[in-house]
């Protein structure tokens, strides 16, 4: 179903999730190819923008086939995140501008005062907001986590704060930062949210197929769901989404061939970002989470690790899939 977070019209429910290190370039544009309707950049510092930091700064370009798109930028000042808001509108293609206050890792949330560190400051917040909307043209979102600890669940009174300073649209992960990634998404708190708010409400926590993907909508009644941890090595979730969503059908899951192509895909996508050795390391990690699940995968995970060129990699890998099917 379409719908938009002002004016950007996203011709899906489906978002992918931003996560460090992951949801680069090449791992967004997969996920376009699969169906998925919006793409969000892994998180950038405001203050890494505002040196000029030649890497942060490759990370907010965009391709024309990752349309639309939302850039993520974390910080814990008005001013730098401002600055930080207002290259992104200028200088990146990106659709819409997002405010991480969700991140719970300690150097973003305790060292640098930002991330989930914003929701014990609910004035902050609002300034911040308020101040980034009135500065750039694009659309303002906000990612959020439901509260600091589950003895200070804030998540209404933020998200209200939020869409009074002018957001276009907030997203909700279910689960608090002392949470961090265990236990499980409180959907009661992001119906809450989705019922206190007028703006777009996109509901984030433990989305792993159709049955978990629908409860999320049906129970919340949000916009739209996005999808993090479900994604890795397994891209083909939105394609199956979207088949279930807009047609009612549920398709197989992928078979190994496929898998095996869309590894050489996800690569050569990764090879024609960041080279061949920086592309070979990080496809390591996305290979663990292809193979998860499959029989004698941790050998083959450990086989895979010890090659020094890919082609050796994909050898393993064609002659193992063929052994599985």
């Amino acid at each position: 179903m379409e719908w938009k977070i002002r004016d950007v019209v996203i011709p899906n429910q489906l978002v992918l999730a931003p996560m460090a290190g992951i949801t680069n370039e090449a791992f967004r544009i997969l996920c376009k190819e699969m169906g998925c309707g919006l793409v969000v950049a892994e998180m950038v510092s405001d203050k890494a923008i505002g040196f000029q930091n030649e890497r942060t700064l490759k990370m907010t370009r965009v391709n024309e086939k990752e349309h639309p798109i939302s850039m993520q930028i974390f910080g814990g000042d008005v001013e730098s995140l401002v600055s930080a808001a207002q290259y992104i509108d200028r200088y990146s293609d990106a659709d819409i501008i997002d405010i991480n206050m969700g991140c719970p890792v300690n150097k973003v949330a305790k060292k640098s005062h930002a991330g989930a560190s914003l929701l014990q400051d609910p004035k902050l917040v609002y300034d911040i907001v308020s101040n980034v909307v009135q500065k750039v043209s694009k659309p303002v979102t906000v990612k959020i986590r439901i509260g600091w600890d589950f003895e200070h669940i804030n998540a209404v009174e933020i998200a209200r704060l939020i869409e009074k300073a002018g957001a276009s649209a907030i997203t909700v992960h279910g689960r608090t930062r002392s949470q961090f990634y265990t236990g499980k998404a409180d959907l009661d708190w992001i119906k809450r949210v989705k019922e206190a708010v007028h703006i777009p409400v996109i509901g984030n926590g433990d989305i792993v197929d159709v049955a978990s993907a629908r409860h999320m909508l049906e129970y919340t009644g949000v916009d739209a769901i996005a999808i993090g941890r479900g994604a890795l090595g397994n891209p083909f979730i939105f394609r199956e989404l979207l088949s279930y969503f807009s047609q009612g059908i549920l398709i197989d899951k992928p078979r190994v061939n496929e898998i095996f192509e869309t590894i050489q895909r996800h690569y050569s996508l990764l090879l024609a970002l960041k080279g061949d050795k920086i592309a070979m390391l990080e496809m390591r990690g996305h290979i663990a989470w292809y193979l998860k699940g499959m029989p004698s995968s941790a050998k083959i995970k450990d086989l895979c690790n010890k090659q020094k060129s890919f082609d050796d990699v994909l050898t393993i890998l064609e002659d193992y899939f063929k052994k599985i099917c």
